[in-house]
């Protein structure tokens, strides 16, 4: 297992043993290890190799813990997981997708109400049985309601970082076999949709059983479903279900092309092969029986009268429209991140750290942007606190070679409509990011007022995460997009893609929406961590998807000219 998948056994576990009533130390020991897995620089396997002893240097792993990651690292499994799945039914544990509804109340509702699945629940709580117990009531029945079609969403996808992290894994591993030629992932992993319903590989293979053994043997992979000569179909660990197919080399370019789909641009790219006479499937584009193009994708589209369109547009979106090249920002275009944590609030690195942190990813320019004051959780800066935070910021930033940091704030929207934080000491800012945290259930109409009020305050220079929404466990604020985008286009001020995988907000149609208006993107990674920067990569892709040319990203730019952007420098 990689680190991310200990980091997810880790969690489960802990959410398992919650609902089971266990100690609450041991809980959270669970929590906190998961926490330390995730901000490590190198994977654990790597860890162990060097010593088998080193996990209980890191904080809070002691020699269980230690022993128990360990098993995970190396063979994928860990019994007392296995034990307590066995214990909780797969519908209550459905239950934790519920925004709002942590493991206790989980329990209590699976205890009290003998509920064993969503749909048990649904029923329950229509019939008004979840209101009579007593810590929940009406407010919250309905709150369980209206999030149990999150959780059921929840369940049948996983976040892109997941997929690609699974996928990535087995098609590396599968590279490894002898006469495996090629093996590329497809499917909405490619086309980095933000979350998958299931994954999709494709190889050439001078032996297809080679591969297909590999595969079954992998430890990501739980039961192998079905086998044939060239196609064989895995369940891995978690339920995602993974094809992989093996194609010959004359035909992989139109196979990687058809499954990579989307279903909607594929029809349309059949339908410009029949109004030519030719006929397109997974094995090529024909004409009659002869075969006029298949070996790459490129081909494909050129036989079609159209460039080559790269995956994340395959949406039947506009790309078809588009007969020139498509320039789509990429990774290396990035210069700069506007948004970041330290110790100073939830942050898991000092100033100094991040700084280096983010020279070593190559990063010519950050923007340090704290929490204020609302979001106490997190300990929230005041204004006394800020201005002292500031003022270590620019001592330590005289001091820094090769980079340029720029003292910021990520300064909460109040449910009122007013700002965390007063003019007077939001206006000494390099940078402002106003974001909304709480009150996100509150009218649409409240949710406008918000947004505007801080759009037009002239202290803010961006909006972060705009809906606040978590893919797949809280829902998006209810938002005028219209109004938004025209504020922001109105009052030059910039809109950010949140690149964390369980944001990715803006999603891609707003952005793209934002592109129209001339908005300027900033694409940040809210790095709470030394190596949080790696995020990046679903934020650049995310704009790809929302056909963002680097011109259209603020922090492509220099340094020099995007200060001349900031809406307090114009």
């Amino acid at each position: 297992m990689g680190n991310s998948q200990i980091v997810a056994a880790l969690e489960e576990l802990a959410d398992l043993l919650e609902l089971l009533g266990e100690n609450a130390f041991r809980v959270r020991a669970y929590r906190n290890a998961a926490r330390t897995i995730e901000s490590l620089s190198d994977d654990v396997t790597t860890l162990l190799a060097d010593s088998p002893t080193s996990l209980t240097s890191l904080d809070g792993i002691g020699k269980d813990l230690a022993e128990k990651i360990t098993s995970l690292a190396r063979t994928g499994t860990l019994k007392q997981l296995d034990d307590v799945r066995a214990q909780v039914p797969a519908g209550v544990v459905q239950m934790l997708k519920i925004p709002g509804l942590g493991p206790k109340k989980v329990a209590t509702l699976w205890k009290e109400l003998q509920v064993h699945t969503l749909e048990d629940l649904q029923a329950a709580a229509t019939a008004g049985r979840v209101a009579s117990i007593k810590g929940f009531g009406k407010k919250t029945e309905q709150s369980i309601l209206d999030g149990i079609s999150l959780a059921q969403e929840a369940g049948r996808r996983v976040l892109i970082s997941v997929a690609r992290n699974a996928a990535g894994q087995i098609a590396e591993s599968l590279r490894q076999v002898p006469g495996v030629e090629r093996v590329e992932i497809a499917g909405s992993a490619r086309r980095w949709k933000e979350t998958c319903g299931d994954l999709d590989i494709l190889a050439i293979s001078a032996d297809s059983s080679a591969a297909m053994d590999t595969l079954a043997r992998h430890p990501l992979v739980e039961q192998v479903l079905a086998r044939g000569e060239t196609k064989q179909q895995v369940r891995l660990v978690g339920g995602l279900d993974l094809d992989l197919r093996v194609v010959p080399p004359e035909s992989f370019g139109a196979a990687w092309q058809y499954f990579t789909g989307s279903k909607e641009h594929n029809v349309v790219l059949r339908r410009l092969s029949q109004e030519r006479g030719l006929k397109l499937n997974e094995y090529g584009l024909f004409r009659g029986e002869e075969a006029v193009a298949g070996r790459d994708e490129a081909g494909i589209y050129a036989a079609l009268d159209l460039p080559w369109i790269p995956p994340e547009l395959r949406e039947n979106r506009g790309e078809f429209e588009r007969l020139a090249p498509i320039e789509l920002v990429e990774r290396q275009d990035l210069r700069g991140d506007l948004h970041m944590h330290t110790t100073a609030t939830d942050g898991a690195a000092t100033i100094e750290e991040m700084i280096e942190a983010a020279k070593d990813f190559g990063l010519q320019y950050i923007a340090i942007t704290d929490h204020s004051k609302r979001v106490a959780m997190a300990n929230g800066l005041d204004s006394t606190r800020l201005r002292e935070h500031w003022r270590r910021i620019e001592a330590i930033r005289k001091q820094a070679h090769g980079i340029e940091v720029l003292c910021g704030i990520e300064c909460d929207i109040l449910e009122d409509a007013t700002l965390d934080l007063p003019d007077e000491v939001l206006a000494e800012a390099d940078w402002v990011i106003a974001v909304l945290h709480y009150g996100l259930r509150q009218p649409a109409e409240l949710i406008e007022q918000r947004l505007l009020s801080a759009i037009r305050n002239p202290h803010v220079d961006c909006i972060g995460h705009p809906s606040g929404r978590l893919i797949g466990s809280r829902a998006p604020a209810e938002i005028n997009y219209t109004t938004f985008l025209k504020a922001a286009s109105d009052h030059g001020v910039m809109l950010e893609i949140n690149a964390n995988p369980a944001r990715l907000d803006l999603n891609d149609i707003q952005a793209a929406r934002a592109k129209d208006l001339g908005i300027p993107i900033v694409i940040n990674s809210d790095s709470h961590h030394t190596q949080g920067f790696s995020v990046l990569e679903y934020g650049i892709h995310q704009a790809r998807r929302a056909g963002l040319a680097p011109a259209d990203v603020a922090n492509t730019r220099s340094f020099g000219d995007f200060r001349k952007m900031i809406r307090r420098n114009r």
